[in-house]
């Protein structure tokens, strides 16, 4: 085990670039966009030297409480049947505990809830699998819908479409919606519409320096897709590309023009980049677990399925707790945070 300096962290984004596990979010420049967390890496390595298992992990201080989170976004990185491996991770980790005094370290891998061996493992390590409800209740969505390209090229994949998404694809097209990549210029476009998706459907939206930082940060594994009609932006898209993964983040559209289909279109456009750079698959991210037609969130879901993917349902997060009372703390202090964010929408409504 090691816990390496920033002048090695070459040698680990190799690692997880080219790792079948590998993701955006364990890159080190997933760090510079989290720019108010703090940042450790820790790696094992096998006998040759070679790193054989890694993970990043971001600090976030609790004020007040005099405590720590350790988090590990879709980590770690290594054969996720390697106990031997992920016990010498959890060594570093251990230390990074007590340099920070955490209560806590978190870490919610890529590996799906029916997976019983990687849950044996990681029950064995002493971690406690959080699960929720409907998915969005732990910090990465649980359940994620996903295209995997399977070495397909762009004709397979657009006949594999259902007819409605063909139909709706060719709609844009006749319509001359035109989809480019564009750069910070058109970050204004691209709040002025999340603005618009975000009091459509009830959601907070990230200030325009997130945005910039994910284009700046993460270089050429980021992209800024808009869709155009008559001349004006009615839809974009922020998408990464890294590790073989496409993973469509940040979606908004206008509430006009939807008749001509941007977002099809602005869609099938990401994913024949995903065609062109190799990747492995395409990933839509976040779906509710709850495909009852009466759900509010099942219209997201039937945009997506349209595109002929899997449901993934995701293991969860899995909690490791090294200060019990301090960690009941900071949860009551998040329950009372969330609690007096409702009164205030509540009385701001009112």
């Amino acid at each position: 085990m090691e816990i390496l300096e920033p002048s090695q962290y070459f040698e680990y984004e190799s690692f997880v670039q080219n790792h079948p596990m590998g993701g955006i979010t364990q890159s080190v420049r997933w760090h510079n966009v989290k720019n108010n967390w703090g940042h450790e890496v820790v790696v094992s390595r096998g006998g040759d030297g070679e790193i054989v298992g890694g993970v990043s992990i971001l600090v976030q201080r609790v004020p007040f409480i005099g405590t720590s989170m350790l988090y590990s976004p879709r980590g770690p990185i290594c054969d996720p049947y390697k106990p031997d491996v992920i016990s010498d991770l959890k060594k570093g980790i251990d230390q990074l505990a007590v340099k920070y005094k955490a209560h806590l370290y978190k870490m919610d891998p890529d590996v799906l809830s029916s997976d019983t061996r990687f849950l044996g493992i990681a029950r064995g390590a002493g971690f406690q699998q959080i699960t929720g409800g409907d998915g969005f209740e732990t910090i990465q969505a649980r359940f994620n819908y996903r295209l995997y390209l399977e070495g397909r090229d762009e004709e397979a994949l657009f006949a594999n479409l259902t007819q409605k998404t063909r139909y709706n694809v060719r709609v844009a097209r006749k319509h001359g919606v035109e989809i480019k990549v564009v750069g910070e210029e058109y970050l204004d476009d691209f709040m002025r519409l999340m603005q618009t998706t975000g009091e459509r459907d009830g959601f907070s939206v990230r200030p325009k320096a997130y945005f910039k930082r994910m284009l700046d940060e993460l270089g050429e594994h980021c992209r800024l897709y808009m869709a155009f009609f008559e001349g004006k932006a009615v839809s974009g898209a922020i998408t990464t590309n890294y590790a073989g993964k496409t993973c469509y983040i940040y979606g908004a559209s206008d509430n006009a023009h939807r008749n001509v289909m941007p977002n099809y279109m602005i869609q099938w456009e990401m994913i024949r980049w995903a065609v062109e750079t190799g990747c492995t698959v395409y990933d839509f991210q976040g779906v509710s677990g709850n495909l009852g037609e009466d759900h509010p969130l099942y219209g997201l879901y039937r945009f997506k399925k349209g595109f002929n993917g899997t449901l993934d349902e995701l293991a969860g997060e899995f909690d490791y707790v090294y200060r019990p009372v301090r960690a009941r703390l900071v949860d009551k202090a998040i329950d009372l945070n969330e609690s007096l964010r409702g009164l205030k929408k509540r009385l701001t409504r009112g």
